[in-house]
Protein backbone atom coordinates (compact mmCIF):
# COMPACT_ATOMS: atom_id res chain seq x y z
CA UNK A 1 0.00 0.00 0.00
CA UNK A 2 2.87 2.77 1.20
CA UNK A 3 4.64 1.63 -2.27
CA UNK A 4 1.16 2.73 -4.49
CA UNK A 5 1.44 5.64 -2.71
CA UNK A 6 4.59 6.62 -3.08
CA UNK A 7 4.12 5.53 -6.57
CA UNK A 8 1.47 7.46 -7.09
CA UNK A 9 3.04 10.81 -5.75
CA UNK A 10 6.56 10.49 -7.26
CA UNK A 11 4.36 10.00 -10.47
CA UNK A 12 2.73 13.52 -9.93
CA UNK A 13 5.62 15.49 -8.66
CA UNK A 14 7.77 14.03 -12.14
CA UNK A 15 4.69 15.43 -14.00
CA UNK A 16 4.24 18.63 -12.20
CA UNK A 17 8.31 19.02 -13.01
CA UNK A 18 7.96 18.68 -16.91
CA UNK A 19 5.83 21.82 -17.92
CA UNK A 20 2.45 21.60 -19.24
CA UNK A 21 1.76 19.09 -21.11
CA UNK A 22 1.83 20.01 -25.40
CA UNK A 23 -0.90 20.66 -27.69
CA UNK A 24 -0.79 18.58 -30.79
CA UNK A 25 -1.43 20.84 -33.81
CA UNK A 26 -5.51 20.50 -34.98
CA UNK A 27 -7.71 21.89 -37.52
CA UNK A 28 -10.99 21.37 -39.23
CA UNK A 29 -11.28 23.03 -42.17
CA UNK A 30 -14.80 22.96 -44.58
CA UNK A 31 -14.30 23.70 -48.21
CA UNK A 32 -17.94 25.19 -48.16
CA UNK A 33 -16.87 27.75 -45.81
CA UNK A 34 -13.22 29.39 -46.33
CA UNK A 35 -13.33 31.82 -44.01
CA UNK A 36 -16.51 33.37 -41.37
CA UNK A 37 -19.43 35.70 -42.90
CA UNK A 38 -18.28 34.99 -46.13
CA UNK A 39 -15.61 37.59 -45.63
CA UNK A 40 -11.84 37.69 -46.98
CA UNK A 41 -10.10 39.10 -43.90
CA UNK A 42 -10.48 39.16 -40.11
CA UNK A 43 -8.30 40.29 -37.22
CA UNK A 44 -7.67 37.36 -34.69
CA UNK A 45 -7.04 37.62 -31.17
CA UNK A 46 -6.43 35.28 -28.24
CA UNK A 47 -6.62 36.28 -24.94
CA UNK A 48 -5.17 34.26 -22.10
CA UNK A 49 -7.80 35.10 -19.27
CA UNK A 50 -6.32 32.40 -17.11
CA UNK A 51 -6.11 32.65 -12.99
CA UNK A 52 -2.77 31.26 -13.81
CA UNK A 53 -1.18 31.58 -17.03
CA UNK A 54 1.17 28.89 -17.26
CA UNK A 55 2.67 28.60 -20.91
CA UNK A 56 0.92 31.20 -22.16
CA UNK A 57 2.28 31.42 -26.03
CA UNK A 58 2.18 28.12 -26.50
CA UNK A 59 -1.47 27.93 -25.99
CA UNK A 60 -2.19 30.99 -28.13
CA UNK A 61 -0.77 29.99 -30.61
CA UNK A 62 -2.02 26.94 -30.76
CA UNK A 63 -5.66 28.16 -30.81
CA UNK A 64 -5.14 30.84 -33.14
CA UNK A 65 -2.96 28.65 -35.30
CA UNK A 66 -6.23 26.05 -35.06
CA UNK A 67 -8.38 28.76 -36.20
CA UNK A 68 -6.45 30.03 -38.89
CA UNK A 69 -5.82 26.84 -40.22
CA UNK A 70 -9.20 26.07 -40.33
CA UNK A 71 -10.00 28.75 -42.62
CA UNK A 72 -7.77 28.74 -44.88
CA UNK A 73 -9.55 31.72 -47.30
CA UNK A 74 -8.84 33.84 -45.06
CA UNK A 75 -6.56 36.56 -44.61
CA UNK A 76 -5.54 37.22 -40.94
CA UNK A 77 -4.35 39.92 -39.59
CA UNK A 78 -5.90 42.63 -41.36
CA UNK A 79 -5.81 45.73 -39.92
CA UNK A 80 -8.68 48.21 -37.87
CA UNK A 81 -11.01 48.44 -40.51
CA UNK A 82 -11.41 44.52 -40.85
CA UNK A 83 -14.26 42.96 -38.23
CA UNK A 84 -12.67 40.77 -35.55
CA UNK A 85 -12.59 37.08 -33.86
CA UNK A 86 -11.54 37.60 -29.94
CA UNK A 87 -11.23 34.36 -27.91
CA UNK A 88 -10.81 34.86 -24.07
CA UNK A 89 -9.44 31.71 -22.75
CA UNK A 90 -10.53 30.66 -19.59
CA UNK A 91 -8.91 27.73 -18.67
CA UNK A 92 -6.67 25.09 -20.56
CA UNK A 93 -4.97 22.95 -18.56
CA UNK A 94 -4.59 19.21 -17.01
CA UNK A 95 -4.80 18.48 -13.54
CA UNK A 96 -4.10 15.63 -11.59
CA UNK A 97 -6.99 14.59 -9.00
CA UNK A 98 -7.31 11.91 -7.11
CA UNK A 99 -5.50 9.05 -9.84
CA UNK A 100 -7.17 10.69 -12.97
CA UNK A 101 -6.19 13.84 -14.84
CA UNK A 102 -8.72 16.34 -15.38
CA UNK A 103 -8.62 18.31 -18.17
CA UNK A 104 -10.21 21.54 -19.99
CA UNK A 105 -10.37 23.81 -22.53
CA UNK A 106 -13.05 26.30 -22.18
CA UNK A 107 -12.98 29.84 -24.08
CA UNK A 108 -15.46 32.84 -25.04
CA UNK A 109 -15.20 33.45 -28.85
CA UNK A 110 -16.99 36.77 -30.33
CA UNK A 111 -17.16 38.00 -33.62
CA UNK A 112 -17.51 41.85 -33.92
CA UNK A 113 -17.57 43.90 -36.93
CA UNK A 114 -15.10 46.49 -37.99
CA UNK A 115 -17.26 49.14 -36.34
CA UNK A 116 -17.67 47.07 -33.03
CA UNK A 117 -21.09 45.50 -33.47
CA UNK A 118 -21.24 42.07 -31.84
CA UNK A 119 -22.21 39.82 -34.43
CA UNK A 120 -22.46 36.28 -32.40
CA UNK A 121 -20.58 35.55 -29.02
CA UNK A 122 -20.57 31.48 -27.57
CA UNK A 123 -18.72 29.10 -25.62
CA UNK A 124 -16.35 26.19 -26.13
CA UNK A 125 -16.26 24.60 -23.03
CA UNK A 126 -15.12 20.86 -23.15
CA UNK A 127 -13.62 18.67 -20.54
CA UNK A 128 -11.64 15.39 -20.41
CA UNK A 129 -10.75 13.12 -17.86
CA UNK A 130 -8.57 10.26 -17.99
CA UNK A 131 -6.92 7.48 -15.23
CA UNK A 132 -3.26 8.24 -14.66
CA UNK A 133 -0.89 7.07 -16.94
CA UNK A 134 2.42 7.79 -18.85
CA UNK A 135 0.93 10.70 -21.17
CA UNK A 136 -2.74 10.88 -20.25
CA UNK A 137 -2.31 14.65 -19.22
CA UNK A 138 -1.12 15.04 -22.48
CA UNK A 139 -3.67 12.71 -24.23
CA UNK A 140 -6.76 14.43 -22.07
CA UNK A 141 -5.56 17.86 -22.97
CA UNK A 142 -5.43 17.34 -26.37
CA UNK A 143 -8.91 15.52 -26.90
CA UNK A 144 -10.71 18.75 -24.89
CA UNK A 145 -8.56 21.40 -26.66
CA UNK A 146 -9.42 19.34 -30.01
CA UNK A 147 -13.50 19.25 -29.16
CA UNK A 148 -13.35 22.84 -28.03
CA UNK A 149 -11.57 23.97 -31.31
CA UNK A 150 -14.25 21.79 -33.40
CA UNK A 151 -17.16 23.44 -31.59
CA UNK A 152 -15.69 26.95 -32.18
CA UNK A 153 -15.16 26.27 -35.90
CA UNK A 154 -18.46 25.09 -36.29
CA UNK A 155 -19.72 28.19 -34.18
CA UNK A 156 -17.49 30.82 -37.08
CA UNK A 157 -18.86 28.64 -39.87
CA UNK A 158 -22.62 29.49 -38.91
CA UNK A 159 -21.94 33.26 -39.11
CA UNK A 160 -24.65 34.37 -41.83
CA UNK A 161 -22.64 36.46 -44.85
CA UNK A 162 -22.54 40.03 -44.05
CA UNK A 163 -23.35 42.56 -46.45
CA UNK A 164 -25.37 40.04 -48.81
CA UNK A 165 -29.18 38.58 -48.05
CA UNK A 166 -30.68 36.41 -50.06
CA UNK A 167 -34.47 35.47 -50.28
CA UNK A 168 -35.31 31.70 -49.64
CA UNK A 169 -35.41 29.27 -52.09
CA UNK A 170 -38.67 29.25 -54.29
CA UNK A 171 -40.12 32.32 -53.06
CA UNK A 172 -41.23 35.08 -54.82
CA UNK A 173 -38.65 37.00 -53.75
CA UNK A 174 -36.37 35.64 -55.20
CA UNK A 175 -37.93 34.59 -58.45
CA UNK A 176 -38.35 38.54 -58.71
CA UNK A 177 -41.74 38.07 -59.66
CA UNK A 178 -44.47 41.01 -59.91
CA UNK A 179 -47.52 40.25 -58.15
CA UNK A 180 -50.64 41.24 -59.99
CA UNK A 181 -52.14 44.78 -58.61
CA UNK A 182 -54.28 44.32 -55.44
CA UNK A 183 -52.92 40.71 -54.85
CA UNK A 184 -50.05 41.65 -52.73
CA UNK A 185 -46.64 43.93 -53.05
CA UNK A 186 -45.17 44.14 -55.68
CA UNK A 187 -41.68 42.33 -55.23
CA UNK A 188 -40.01 43.05 -58.62
CA UNK A 189 -36.62 44.13 -58.73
Amino acid sequence: MKSSVAALAFAALAAAGCGPPKVRPASFPNPEVPCPAGLLSWNLEVLDQRAEAEASEKMIAAVRDGIQMSFPGCRWAAGPDAPTISVAVHRFAAVFNDRYYDSAAEWTVTARTASGRTITEFDANEQETRPAYSGADEESLNEAFRKALQRTVKGLSQIPRIGSVRPPEETLLSAGRRIPAGRGTDVSP
